[in-house]
């Protein structure tokens, strides 16, 4: 078992991780895997484990990537009182009766305007052309950063994943980290004078604000790694789910038609199948507060282990031939969100601004093809998505 452990490499990982997860499921469930300094949890029911208990597995781990690129607190890596508070300073703009409140408006109009230029073109890649420029545009204009343009959003976040993912520690990915994010403090730094002195209700000025007494705000040094953590999760997860789930719809032509013959009722559950056969992130970090038994071995205290939410919601033990895109799924929801107090906030921002996206492109064109010269490739294992997708379109 040691020699296919000490084969696994991150760009075997990079370049397609679930062969090396359903190994790891059948094999090693719970595993030390050198190439990323970390213990892989794998299985579902170990994956929910971790995340379910964290005075067990603890999220507060100074040494993984997000911590040592973005700085602490950072919200994903914080317990207590402090993840209590950065978390209610952010989710209350992202609950489901808030987010459907103002979804459409803020998404539709982005989705129609670049729809209607890719219409003109007959092809394009809605990687670049549309999910990311969706996803960034409306993540940054939910959130309070207004005035940043969309190549300047996808550069932000191509710098700060290459933090967030560095557990090999190269430094010219921390370098590439490092000047994206003095460029986003640096943007930043006059929103936050501003709404340091008066509120715009906004989820940075509520993180602020919130719960501190008249005249105080939080120091921005405490809630800066969090607006990273946000930024980057916020501006990628969407416009990644929703390229994903549009290359197995078009891969599966006639679930698209049932998608299209009925939007209302389909294309929510198009949205969650396509979150779980290729989540856009694909790990929860902790690290067990004792030495801890799980998957038939001892993870030593102190140590992280990674919760591979990927692997979860591919698990044989709970789905159906879990390697295929099926929309009329019945074993019950994935772990592509995270399980805990630590579940993704942004969960239903998320849903609904894919719903929109989709929805929009797929009432304002009668066909879409994959283009056969540019098949779609996907990279990626903490972050996973397609680098393109190149379609045709009537």
């Amino acid at each position: 078992m040691g020699s296919f452990l000490d084969s696994i490499t991150v760009e075997q990982l990079e370049t397609d991780p679930y062969p090396v997860y359903a190994r790891l499921r059948r094999e090693a469930p719970v595993a030390f895997v050198p190439a990323v300094n970390s213990w892989l949890a794998t299985r579902w029911d170990d994956v929910a484990a971790i995340g379910k208990d964290p005075d067990l597995y603890s999220a507060e781990d100074p040494n993984a990537p997000v911590c040592v690129a973005f700085g602490m607190p950072a919200i994903i890596h914080v317990d207590g009182d402090v993840h209590k508070a950065l978390r209610d300073g952010i989710a209350p703009h992202y609950l489901p009766r808030k987010v459907a409140g103002y979804i459409d408006a803020l998404v539709r109009p982005v989705a129609e305007d670049l729809v209607a230029k890719i219409g003109s073109n007959g092809s394009t890649d809605l990687m670049a052309e549309y999910f990311e420029p969706i996803s960034v545009l409306s993540l940054a204009r939910s959130f309070g950063v207004m005035d940043a343009d969309v190549p300047t959003l996808r550069r932000w976040f191509q710098g700060l994943a290459q933090g967030a993912i560095n557990f090999e520690r190269d430094p010219d990915r921390a370098a590439v980290c490092a000047a994206t994010r003095a460029e986003i403090e640096e943007t930043l730094d006059p929103i936050l004078t501003r709404l340091a002195r008066e509120s715009d209700g906004s989820p940075i000025a509520h993180m602020m604000h919130h719960g501190m007494s008249d005249g105080e705000v939080r120091a921005r040094e405490f809630i800066m790694p969090s607006i990273l953590v946000t930024l980057l999760g916020g501006m990628q997860e969407p416009g990644h789910g929703g390229g994903s789930t549009l290359i197995a719809l078009l891969d599966n032509p006639d679930q698209l038609d049932e998608v299209r013959a009925d939007m209302e009722r389909m294309l929510p559950k198009a949205i969650q199948e396509g979150i779980r056969w290729m989540a856009p992130i694909g790990t929860q970090i902790r690290v067990p507060t004792r030495d801890t038994e799980l998957g038939g071995v001892t993870v030593p205290k102190g140590q992280t282990i990674a919760a591979v939410v990927a692997s979860a919601s591919r698990d044989e033990a709970r789905f159906a031939d879990p390697d295929r895109f099926d929309i009329h799924r019945d074993e019950g929801g994935h772990a592509s969100f995270g399980f805990g107090p630590h579940f993704c906030a942004g969960k239903w921002f998320a849903n609904a601004q894919i719903e929109v996206a989709l929805r929009v492109l797929l009432e304002n064109t009668s066909e879409i093809h994959l283009d056969g010269s540019q098949p779609p490739v996907f990279r990626g294992w903490e972050f996973r998505a397609p680098t393109s997708l190149h379609v045709r379109l009537a």
